[in-house]
């Protein structure tokens, strides 16, 4: 019988205490990697930085920003707009060389997700970087559809943004809840993650396949056909030895019931052990029912 950790590990993490007495809406759980969460809120023209520490979160500072001259709710490549949804940091670029415009450093972000592409939002390049010298900023709304920050803030920021790890999520306007509302929907993730881990780990088909949308999708096959594809691989590699950690859960600030589980997966076959990163979207459905409508690695 394979070592199932999953059931055990998710009482294990520690519930997240929020310092302030309003809690961001979109941050549900954060793991211990993660140090900093950003928000966008567009409509303010301010980039919140919410710390991780000790854990608490807590708002750290805010910064002035710029976004793209047609304002928030990209759809389309070169339509001026900035996209609206949860983005993680994939890369530090130095701009010496590129456009003074993007000024003393530049984080692009990993727009088009994997929901935006199954949306058929098109576009890339989305970046966080600086603005060109001797400008302390710019006008609020005069990017290409990217985030542009104050020189001096973006270097004092610089260690806060790092790749494959810090979330910016991008929001049309910033928003709170309270503590019963945040722990009801972490702990309702958290029992969903659990339920997908649990089947996925124990090859049981049925469970597994429950938990996905009808309309779910998966890098160009539909639901029918990735079920197809997913079974037979279930029942190559039958149970598995696996558990998962730094489960991190977030609100879409965009879509109203759609939520972001991201989460390492532990999978130990004798003395291999395979790290793999998962993102599952979670939707309700006209039940109230979370399922899986779109994953992807990374």
């Amino acid at each position: 019988m394979p070592r199932l950790l999953i059931p055990f590990l998710l009482l294990l993490i520690p519930t997240q205490v929020f310092a302030e007495a309003r809690i961001p809406a979109f941050i549900l759980q954060v793991p211990p990697s993660v140090s900093d969460i950003f928000i966008a809120d567009t409509s303010a023209a301010a980039l919140l930085r919410f710390a991780h520490e000790q854990d608490a979160i807590r708002l750290a500072d805010s910064s002035y920003m710029s976004i793209g001259q047609k304002g928030a709710g990209k759809e389309r490549a070169w339509d001026r707009r900035s996209p609206l949804g949860i983005y993680f940091v994939v890369d530090r670029l130095d701009t010496a060389r590129l456009h003074e415009k993007y000024g003393v450093m530049a984080f692009p972000l990993d727009y088009p997700n994997v929901r935006d592409r199954q949306l058929e939002r098109t576009g890339d390049g989305i970046w966080v970087h600086g603005v060109q010298p001797g400008n302390s900023r710019r006008p609020a709304l005069d990017t290409d559809g990217c985030l542009a920050l104050p020189n001096d803030k973006l270097t004092a920021l610089e260690n806060n943004f790092v790749p494959l790890r810090t979330p910016v999520i991008i929001a049309r306007e910033m928003r709170w809840q309270d503590k019963q509302t945040r722990d009801r929907l972490r702990d309702e993730l958290r029992a969903a993650v659990n339920e997908w881990f649990e089947a996925y780990a124990l090859a049981d088909e049925q469970r597994y396949f429950s938990l996905y949308a009808d309309d779910f999708s998966y890098r160009g096959l539909t639901a029918s056909e990735w079920r197809a594809y997913r079974r037979y691989g279930m029942r190559q590699r039958g149970k598995l030895d696996a558990a998962i950690d730094e489960l991190l859960l977030l609100a879409d600030p965009e879509e109203e019931g759609l939520f972001l589980s991201r989460f390492h997966q532990v999978v130990t076959d004798g003395d291999d052990v395979r790290t793999t990163t998962r993102r599952l979207y979670w939707r309700r459905n006209e039940a109230g029912q979370l399922e899986i409508i779109a994953e992807d690695n990374g």
